[in-house]
């Protein structure tokens, strides 16, 4: 199951990519917004908890630029969160990073271009052991 949430900037993108998962048959659940004017640390934090108690593994945030978003995933304990607007990138962080939280900015791609992003982010593994997992163990280090 994945989790996802915008604020009003990024809400249009987050309708593009809801219509294609329910396309594609993916489940998931929607913390929010409705394109109303929100604070996206308030969506993010919501967003985080549901992968944080298990209910979900993977999550998407939608801001203007997924920066904001990102940051504000990055508090939280057991996220690694990326801003990705190319195929190379959103592949990488889930292969050596193992991130959970894919955030992306609909003033910066098309929706087009996101599709691409998220499906490479979802069907991409982590390859766990050796150096990656190592490296990601020590990033869960500086949580603490």
């Amino acid at each position: 199951m994945i989790v996802l949430g915008c604020d009003h900037a990024g809400y249009p993108l987050k309708v593009e990519i809801t219509k294609y998962l329910t396309e594609k048959g993916v489940n998931f659940i929607d913390v929010g917004c409705d394109g109303e004017s929100c604070d996206y640390p308030i969506i993010a934090k919501k967003l985080c908890n549901k992968i944080t108690d298990g209910t979900c593994s993977t999550g998407l945030l939608f801001c203007g630029t997924g920066v904001g978003m990102s940051i504000c995933a990055n508090k939280i304990k057991g996220i690694r969160a990326c801003v990705c607007s190319d195929y190379f990138s959103a592949k990488l962080t889930r292969m050596h990073n193992d991130a959970n939280v894919l955030c992306l900015g609909a003033r910066v791609i098309g929706t087009g271009t996101a599709i691409e992003l998220v499906d490479i982010f979802l069907n991409t593994e982590f390859e766990k052991g050796g150096r990656h997992q190592r490296r990601v163990d020590l990033i869960s280090t500086l949580e603490d």
